[in-house]
């Protein structure tokens, strides 16, 4: 377009842009925020955030960032999609999870899915599921020729593929393409820590592996499940590192039972969690693909066989127990980021499934969650709709070369199964999990409705208890959610209101003029509430003895002083003193110190709260007082 355009003489008038022109814009907006001193890449780095696995975002990403060619959709190194159509034909599928262990009722809400928008089953059987023998009650009324069938059995995968097969035998059916016997031997492994079970459960899924390959082609025997990983607090690194060792293993299995290696990556199906963290996301699944046709490669399958099946569900680690409402939000991006990234099928987690057993409203609204994305945003209509964003493409690389880093180290473990039995992976687990429980701790990684913003006075949500597999958690990886430690908190909380009929209290007392302490007011109540500690206020502004009066008549055996700094200086010692005197047990003031902490201290605050302290520290440590005697 040349500056004479007729159709944009605006957009051609004005001059490329270079880098070098936006960071000194940056380091004017810099100097105005009272940043220190910083120019050039200094000032760009200044905006940069560092997320896990030592990756870190910038702020501006320019066509100097793209990576090398990445081939097109369908085509190794299959970053694009697996497919060159994508999911461009007619959608991703949509799968829905259905755990429950009375068959019928199973069967009902199976069916309910079924003719409401859900294309795919995944079915709990066995241990914590619907018996084995309860399979043909809870499939009863189901199109086996339409609906695909995903199992997760466990540790009775062989006994519950036999009778789904039987199922298809007897009913005729011709199978479609997308089902799944769902076995996955170290998967178990990871879940229960039981070792002696693996090498039986190798042979088995072998054995599965070599017969749908020889009989029904159109199922797959295998799940390569990265949910462990995820749930046990690792990061999306470590999540890929770990399914790629994974399908090395089984890989080395099933062609060790005779399988060519073309017919044994074929027999794979990978499963990954897709979270509320939308580019991280959308990367991790094409970084998946490119990982995985660099294994293919490596391993001489065709590329005919090498793409990577994905199947990606909501991550149960973002989903919160308190105002589970919001997980709606949360799992809408995590669908849209799971499309987007190009999964093959997509399940979206029921917002209350944190609570128990999900309800027929909870199942609707997860399955229209993907009818929405798919039939009125038409987000699968596009091949790798991320495809070309220097930011993608860039995040994608760096995912995908530090998932290709923990997979050499677990290789050079020994390999998925003794990497798991020595601890290594576990171990590294938890250290990349304390490293995120500091940051929930400190509110840099907030929880709407949780760690910010609670709602004290809504009536929690009760559900039916999901069942539970007997050796889950016993010996393996740990299941974590993001809202543990404010749960743990909140719990207390509900204990001390079922008990004495009211929970504990602090009294706030806001200080000057109402512009002054308003922010500290709203800082300081969204605090305490996080930790089910109700908030009363007392009247401003007021003299130290008013304050002492209105703190005497609140309940509260703690209390807040929240005020612009200015009054601080004038007030918060005298007020302090006066709140010690009236019976506060502890007292505390919003905001930083600065120099006159030893004054504050010596007139009665005992803790000072501020943006950025360790939250769960300190509401733990004011549970505690307001519960003593």
């Amino acid at each position: 377009m040349t500056a004479e355009s007729p159709e944009l003489p605006l957009a051609a008038a004005f001059p490329d842009a270079d880098r070098a022109q936006w960071q000194r814009l940056v380091e004017g907006v810099l100097r105005k925020s009272g940043v220190a001193e910083a120019a050039g890449t200094a000032a760009e780095d200044a905006l940069a955030t560092d997320l896990q696995d030592g990756i870190r975002i910038r702020p501006l990403y320019t066509a100097e960032d793209a990576p090398a060619a990445l081939g097109h959709p369908g085509f190794p190194p299959f970053v694009r999609a697996g497919r060159p159509e994508g999911t461009a034909v007619s959608g991703w599928d949509v799968r829905q999870r259905q755990a429950g262990t009375d068959p019928r009722r199973v069967n009902e809400a199976l069916l309910a899915d079924l003719e409401n928008g859900v294309t795919s089953v995944w079915l709990a059987v066995g241990d914590g599921g619907v018996p084995v023998a309860g399979l043909a009650e809870a499939l009863r009324g189901v199109y086996l020729d339409l609906a695909p069938v995903v199992l997760d059995a466990g540790a009775e995968c062989e006994a519950a593929a036999e009778e789904l097969l039987k199922l298809y035998r007897e009913s005729g059916a011709a199978l479609p393409e997308g089902g799944n016997l769902g076995a996955d031997p170290l998967g178990v492994l990871a879940r229960t820590g039981d070792g002696a079970a693996l090498p039986g459960l190798l042979a088995a899924t072998a054995r599965l592996a070599v017969r749908c390959a020889g009989e029904v082609p159109r199922l797959r025997a295998v799940a390569v499940d990265a949910l462990p990983y995820h749930e046990a607090g690792g990061s999306a690194a470590e999540e890929l590192g770990a399914s790629l060792a994974t399908g090395v293993a089984y890989l080395r299995e099933l062609t060790r039972a005779g399988l060519g290696i073309d017919d044994a990556c074929r027999q794979l199906e990978f499963r990954y969690a897709a979270t509320a963290d939308q580019f991280l996301t959308i990367a991790k699944l094409r970084a998946a693909r490119r990982l995985w046709a660099r294994v293919a490669e490596v391993c001489g399958v065709s590329p005919g066989a090498a793409a990577q099946r994905q199947h990606a569900v909501s991550s149960a680690v973002m989903m919160s127990r308190r105002d589970p409402w919001v997980n709606m939000l949360r799992t809408t991006v995590a669908g849209l980021s799971a499309g987007v990234g190009g999964a093959d099928a997509v399940t979206v987690l029921p917002f209350d499934a944190a609570l128990g057993l999900p309800d027929a409203f909870a199942r609707r609204i997860a399955r229209n969650t993907q009818s929405v994305l798919l039939e009125e945003s038409h987000l699968a209509k596009v091949i790798d709709p991320a495809g070309g964003s220097w930011y993608v493409e860039a995040l994608t690389d760096e995912l995908a070369r530090a998932g290709w880093e923990f997979f050499q180290e677990i290789e050079g473990a020994g390999g998925q199964a003794a990497a798991l039995g020595s601890g290594m992976i576990g171990n590294r687990l938890a250290a990349t999990w304390r490293r995120r429980s500091e940051d929930l701790a400190h509110r840099r990684e907030p929880i709407t409705g949780v760690s910010e913003f609670p709602h004290l006075a809504e009536p929690p949500v009760h559900r039916e208890p999901a069942p539970v597999p007997a050796g889950r958690g016993s010996g393996g990886l740990p299941r974590v959610r993001r809202d543990d430690a404010y749960e743990a908190l909140r719990a207390r909380s509900d204990a001390r209101l079922a008990a004495d009929g009211a929970r504990p209290k602090v009294f706030l007392a806001a200080l000057g003029p109402v512009a002054g302490h308003t922010a500290r007011v709203a800082f300081a109540a969204n605090l305490f509430q996080a930790g089910g500690i109700e908030t009363v206020q007392g009247p401003s502004p007021v003299t130290a003895e008013e304050v002492a009066a209105a703190f005497a008549g609140s309940g509260a055996r703690i209390a807040c002083l929240c005020a612009s700094d200015a009054v601080y200086g004038e007030q918060a010692a005298e007020v302090a003193a006066a709140l010690k005197s009236a019976g506060a047990v502890r007292v505390y003031l919003a905001g930083r110190p600065g120099e006159r902490r030893e004054e504050f201290v010596a007139a009665g605050v005992d803790v000072f709260v501020f943006a950025g302290c360790d939250a769960v520290e300190v509401l733990t440590s004011a549970l505690d007082v307001t519960e003593v005697a």
